[in-house]
């Protein structure tokens, strides 16, 4: 038995196969789907190509995180068996689901006084909430114990960067992270805004991008001005898209070109229901480590 449980939420955006290859538990949120729920399980029960194919047909789509029943009832039965958890939530920016975890976490200590339970808000999203993951199980199978991971979660979650672009502003509009007014023009001028996550953990708008090559181009400048060793990077790069592969494809082929030394290939994933949610199709991200975020 392993001496300690690494948990995260299903919006961390990995695939199943890829959680149960790392050993890395999960809980699942809940989103509706024309008014009928489901779990965000990673897109076993929709797959996503029929997901987004439906929102894109105008299905209307909610999204409710993990409450504190929820997060006690998954912990208490990893604590019941006897082991210590460590559980990163999606970032407080933009899901109270942290919150929610810590409460939980909080109840549980006095039924459990014995066993440590750590909850982290990751201040990430996503399948850089993934990457996130994954180096922790690195951390974890080179002997790392729980504390020492904890402390180094805490530490180093900052230096997770998400940069994020879209070619459908529909839904950044209905969500309000872009204007009405900014969405017709951005769509008449085919501007495709470059977003990312800062430093509280919440997705900001930073530049107005014309057209879908540009757009690329910008986003992979960012990770050359940003990554751990600039164009010596020799970490690991993930990407995620909602219903537009060969855009992911195009950003992973340039990051390629860009960063020779990368451990592996750029990992593309699906941006799941959670998130895509609230981004609809049409939006990729690249995420990679680097300086730490400030702002």
């Amino acid at each position: 038995m392993q001496k300690f449980i690494l948990s995260c939420c299903s919006t961390a955006d990995l695939s199943a196969e890829h959680f149960a290859a790392r050993d890395i538990r999960y809980i699942c949120f809940h989103y509706e789907l024309d008014g009928v729920q489901y779990p965000d399980d990673l897109g076993q029960t929709i797959p996503f190509p029929e997901f987004y194919r439906r929102m894109a047909e105008g299905a209307t789509t909610s999204t409710s995180q993990v409450n504190v029943d929820e997060y006690e009832n998954y912990f208490r039965g990893f604590l019941a068996e006897g082991q210590d958890v460590l559980h990163l939530s999606l970032s407080s920016g933009i899901s109270g689901s942290a919150n929610s975890a810590r409460i939980a976490a909080e109840n549980l200590r006095r039924e459990f006084p014995e066993r440590k339970l750590y909850v982290v808000d990751s201040l990430a999203a996503s399948s850089g909430y993934g990457l996130l993951m994954n180096t922790l199980a690195d951390k974890r199978d080179e002997g790392m114990e729980i504390d020492d991971l904890y402390q180094w979660a805490e530490a180093n979650k900052r230096r997770l960067h998400h940069w994020f672009f879209t070619t459908d502003l529909t839904y950044f509009v209905r969500g309000g992270r872009v204007s009405k007014l900014s969405g017709w023009v951005g769509t008449v001028l085919n501007i495709c805004p470059l977003l990312n996550v800062n430093h509280e953990g919440r997705l900001i708008p930073r530049k107005k991008v014309r057209g879908k090559n540009q757009v690329i181009k910008a986003m992979v400048e960012q990770m050359e001005n940003l990554a751990e060793g600039r164009t010596a990077y020799s970490g690991r790069c993930y990407l995620c898209h909602s219903a537009c592969y060969e855009d992911a494809r195009m950003v992973a082929d340039l990051v390629e070109e860009k960063f020779p030394h990368l451990t592996g290939k750029p990992e593309i994933n699906d941006i799941g229901t959670t998130i895509g949610s609230h981004t609809g199709p049409g939006t990729v991200a690249l995420f990679f480590w680097g300086d730490e975020r400030v702002d």
